[in-house]
């Protein structure tokens, strides 16, 4: 099912690609991007959601993040599975 955005595919690719240019311009290997990432989204929420609103949004970003990198590999082919498993 397609998610609705009020950003345009445009708005996001050029914002999302400047981030990973300015993660490989200084070499951040993936323990140090995911560090950076996450303080980001740490800051985020502590400075843009309002408190009681926090956990639970929190809650939400890792479970859409787990859904993203829960893929199977098969074939070449790159397919979602039906029930992510842990």
């Amino acid at each position: 099912m397609p998610q609705n955005s009020r950003y345009t595919n445009a708005e996001f690719e050029t914002l999302m690609n400047k981030v990973i240019l300015t993660l490989e311009e200084n070499d951040a290997g993936r323990d140090l991007s995911l560090m950076v990432l996450g303080n980001v989204i740490t800051h985020i929420l502590q400075t843009q959601v309002s408190p009681d609103k926090r956990e639970a949004m929190a809650d939400q970003f890792a479970n859409v993040l787990k859904k993203s990198v829960c893929l199977l590999y098969t074939s070449g082919r790159c397919r979602r599975y039906a029930v992510c498993r842990s």
